[in-house]
């Protein structure tokens, strides 16, 4: 079962190819820092490569044909794009679905206040984090404010080079013995996680002073109001752009690699192909990781609802017909593993794991314990994926997420597969999975694009 790593197929030329793929990456990610950010990027990747917005078609009631390409979004948190193919869309599609939210620090909806001669910001931290990792941190925020008026206030402080940034403190060494001898989950506790937004009293305020500045400065540059946090949407991430990691630049070290890394690849499989024997699909989605819940998440009706207006397109938009699309549909729920960490081997099954630089993962199941939550792919599937992959000399491994009774996670796949469509989880491996700088290897993402660009052309 051993597999060269797959940076040794690869010549001089192709090695380029691989380091040039991971610069457009690099800048989605380092622009993508929030849903919206990622649908606006994708969707501007879309509309130069020459697709639609479905809307328009709906609007100008255009029959879909054969190779036409069309996007649609979501609240501006879901994206989904779409090839046209050969055969009818009853037929089934080729999906590859991804999530383009990830760990993070949102603002409170009444978050601002001071402190003995700060400003502070009250935060509640969004899916799965080590509390204790984001402290001391240069930290950026990102959102959208919108005013009762309906104006909408695009917000980014803290990633040019002439902003400043703000953080989070943590307790000096000489002053934590009683820190120290907390569990891990306990060293920073969540209400904890409070961002200092400043320290200059407001000249004339007697109190709050410099929570009276931080709101003037909000003021004068975003024309917002206190109150306005109350429709406000302001995501706290790492401040910084996406870096090349190791001395030989074989990684690239970023914030939301999961699950930007299979968001990205995706979509470029899906708008570098053209009309395939079936429909292309790539959709991105929000709230993997807090269960895909709500109107923008996989467990909302929005992608059966754009299949069906694609559908009525093409004069069959009968409910027998939408049911039929997607259960003859076959999907790569593309999103990360678990990378192999020798300084942390000891939570993993080595053969049953995914390495860096062995190419794209495919995971069986994922869940945790007993396989509880998972999607359970069909081997008929498997097998029929595996003979793709290597007629096409694709790089691939298989892997469980950690060793059983370890821990665990899930994705969307188990959502996609209640339609009766056949799913397996297929994507990147990442170290540091969750941290606010996460880490993959360029081979890796550049097998995972061509894994499922291929997957579109032939499955």
């Amino acid at each position: 079962m051993y597999k060269k790593v797959a940076w040794e197929k690869y010549d001089e030329n192709q090695l380029k190819t691989v380091m040039e793929f991971s610069e457009g990456y690099k800048e989605y990610i380092t622009k993508g820092k929030t849903e919206r950010a990622c649908v606006k990027e994708s969707v501007a990747l879309a509309e130069a490569n020459g697709y639609v917005n479905l809307d328009t078609k709906i609007k100008n009631k255009e029959t879909l044909k054969v190779g036409d390409k069309v996007y649609a979004t979501n609240m501006d948190k879901n994206v989904v794009t779409f090839v046209i193919g050969k055969q009818s869309i009853e037929k089934g599609l080729r999906i590859l679905g991804a999530h383009i939210d990830s760990p993070r620090l949102d603002l409170k909806q009444n978050p601002l206040y001071e402190s003995e001669g700060f400003a502070l910001v009250d935060t509640h931290y969004y899916g799965g984090v080590k509390k204790y990792q984001w402290v001391t941190l240069p930290l950026s925020l990102h959102g959208v404010v919108f005013k009762k008026d309906g104006t909408r206030v695009d917000i980014v402080i803290g990633e040019d080079d002439s902003d400043p940034v703000v953080g989070i403190s943590d307790l000096l060494i000489h002053l934590s013995a009683d820190q120290m001898q907390k569990p891990g989950a306990k060293i920073i506790e969540g209400e904890d996680l409070d961002v200092t937004m400043g320290s200059i009293p407001l000249k004339g305020e007697e109190k709050n002073a410099v929570k009276a500045n931080i709101l003037k400065m909000l003021k004068e540059k975003y024309d917002f109001e206190e109150e306005d946090f109350v429709s406000a949407e302001i995501e706290v991430v790492p401040s910084g752009k996406a870096r090349d990691y190791g001395l030989d630049r074989s990684m690239v070290m970023g914030y939301g690699h999961d699950d930007r890394v299979c968001a990205y690849a995706s979509l470029l499989a899906c708008l570098n192909s053209g009309a395939n024997e079936y429909t292309s699909c790539a959709i991105l989605v929000d709230k993997e990781e807090v269960g895909s819940i709500g109107a923008t998440g996989a467990q909302s009706m929005w992608f059966e609802n754009v299949v069906a207006e694609m559908l009525s397109l093409m004069g069959n938009d009968s409910h027998l017909t939408i049911r039929r699309a997607l259960a003859n549909s076959k999907m790569l729920s593309s999103d990360v593993s678990a990378g192999f960490d020798p300084l942390y081997a000891g939570v993993n099954e080595r053969k049953n794991s995914a390495f860096l630089g062995q190419g794209i993962c495919f995971n069986k199941y994922t869940g945790s314990r007993g396989k509880g939550g998972c999607n359970d792919a069909n081997p008929e599937y498997i097998a029929e994926l595996r003979k793709i992959m290597d007629e096409a000399n694709i790089n691939y491994q298989t892997a469980e997420l950690g060793k059983v009774d370890q821990g665990g996670g899930g994705t969307i796949a188990y959502i996609l597969g209640n339609y009766g469509m056949n799913v397996i989880d297929a994507g990147v491996a990442v170290l540091n999975m969750h941290a606010p700088w996460e880490v993959i290897s360029k081979v890796d993402l550049y097998e995972a694009y061509l894994a499922y660009k291929v997957f579109l052309e032939k499955a």
